[in-house]
């Protein structure tokens, strides 16, 4: 493991519960600044896969480095460099606006006052939604959502950001609005970017 230009590794990767096997000896090599996708129907095991290379949850068998780092010992600087959004959850406070979740934000990453105002003007003004990081989250359309939480796990900009199926339950122009803004972010800052979806368009 660990050759060069490679940010992500897996060797035979697997994750069994109570006997049954989720995730089966996945291999995987991605080079930095890389978009890949894992697709597949529901319960192919894509989430279980993001959960290990975040750390979430440790494998039954297999190894993983990412950032030169194994996820599950959960190390506090492999931590503050990588991102994960899931779908069907939040990491915003359901009843008071995304900008007061972003300052919490900014706290935890150490981001300085000026980069984080002016990644979050980059951020929300790309994706359209400036004029919405006041409103309550729970006021919010599922699109508009979506890219808060992805402005959320953006601000301190993660070498690595894991999407787990980010276009579920949009509609045909947010999903192309969301992919659109993901290869660009990925061209601008060389993030590395791993989604999950049972769409082929993703």
């Amino acid at each position: 493991m660990g050759k060069q230009n490679v940010i992500l590794e897996t060797e035979d990767l697997t994750k069994s519960f109570n006997g049954f096997i989720a995730v089966n000896k996945v291999n995987l090599a991605i080079e930095r600044g890389a978009i890949h996708a894992l697709i597949g129907p529901n319960g192919a095991g894509k989430t279980t896969t993001l959960k290990m290379l975040s750390g979430l949850l440790h494998p039954t068998n297999g190894h993983a480095e990412v950032m030169g780092y194994v996820p599950w010992i959960r190390d506090n600087e492999f931590r503050r460099n990588f991102s994960l959004v899931m779908g069907q959850r939040s990491q915003l406070w359901w009843d008071l606006p995304a900008a007061d979740s972003y300052l919490l934000n900014k706290e935890m990453y150490s981001i300085a006052n000026s980069d984080y105002t002016s990644r979050l003007k980059y951020l929300s003004e790309t994706l359209g939604i400036a004029d919405k990081l006041t409103v309550q989250v729970r006021k919010l359309s599922l699109g508009e959502r979506m890219k808060c939480e992805l402005i959320g796990a953006l601000l301190h900009y993660p070498k690595v950001v894991y999407l787990d199926e980010p276009t579920i339950g949009l509609d045909i122009v947010a999903q192309h609005s969301l992919r659109e803004f993901i290869a660009d972010f990925n061209k601008k800052n060389a993030t590395t970017i791993i989604l999950t979806s049972h769409y082929m368009d993703d």
